[in-house]
């Protein structure tokens, strides 16, 4: 198990993560707005292929249950059927 960190060393992991903080908003201060949006467009992009994805699963769910209901009521016909002729 790891020892707890001491002040000093909290101190120092705080301060290095402000310096972190600082550079990444000097940095994108000074991101050009059109690159932002280009950045913005391939990130919006990459997505929709996942939401495809996510929406071909529910579709592909949806007709399995439909299938599943479907022999399922044909198995309760079939059953019915069999018992009524013993």
């Amino acid at each position: 198990m790891k020892r707890p960190l001491t002040k000093t060393e909290a101190e120092r992991y705080r301060k290095r993560w402000e310096a972190v903080n600082a550079a990444e908003r000097r940095e994108l201060r000074a991101t050009p707005m059109k690159v932002k949006f280009l950045q913005l467009a391939a990130l919006m992009a990459s997505a929709k292929p996942l939401a495809s994805d996510r929406l071909l699963a529910a579709e592909e769910a949806e007709v399995r249950d439909r299938q599943i209901r479907q022999v399922l009521r044909a198995l309760s016909a079939f059953v019915d059927t069999a018992s009524r002729s013993k």
